[in-house]
């Protein structure tokens, strides 16, 4: 059975595991060092103290996905606007979990008042992203050439932008 819920401090744990799997063996992430438990503790805090979420998908009592949503820039009038970031355990991969999660973090985002929604995208590796993305309405919003240097090679990025909340303009 999947649950998809709030994340909480011992879920902690598999949220450092899956990410580091992506950090180490694929160029989903520009991340380059995997972040401790600790780095993961601070990001939940961080997140809950500023009503955002992260939430984890529960796959018989352990964690096999996460998802969030950041600050999308530092400047306050960015304030409006998150970043998702979603990573699956890749043995719970093409069962729904990804749709799952980023269902659940679109409705919750909107709920705590964030009105537009930006995913990042590794060209090198985002194929199955960009299509979970598409399912939810986000739109192709730019491109951005060889920014990212990992593994050998320069990888670009695809922005993708959804708006959340009935006031955007949008």
């Amino acid at each position: 059975m999947t649950l998809v819920r709030a994340a909480r401090a011992d879920d902690l744990e598999g949220v450092a595991a899956i990410a580091a799997h992506y950090v180490l063996n694929s160029l989903a992430t520009f991340a380059e060092t995997p972040q401790t438990v600790a780095e993961w503790r601070e990001r939940l805090d961080d997140l809950e103290a500023r009503g955002l979420p992260f939430l984890v998908a529960e796959v018989d009592g352990e964690v096999a996905g996460y998802v969030y949503a950041g600050p999308w820039r530092p400047k306050p009038a960015y304030r409006y606007t998150v970043e998702d970031t979603i990573y699956l355990d890749p043995r719970h991969l093409g069962k729904g979990l990804g749709t799952a999660l980023l269902g659940e973090l679109v409705e919750r985002a909107a709920k705590a008042g964030m009105r537009q929604m930006i995913a990042v995208i590794a060209d090198a590796a985002g194929d199955g992203s960009v299509a979970l993305h598409r399912r939810f309405g986000f739109v192709e919003a730019g491109r951005l050439s060889d920014v990212g240097h990992k593994q050998g090679r320069w990888i670009s990025t695809i922005l993708m932008q959804r708006a959340l909340g009935p006031e955007t303009g949008a």
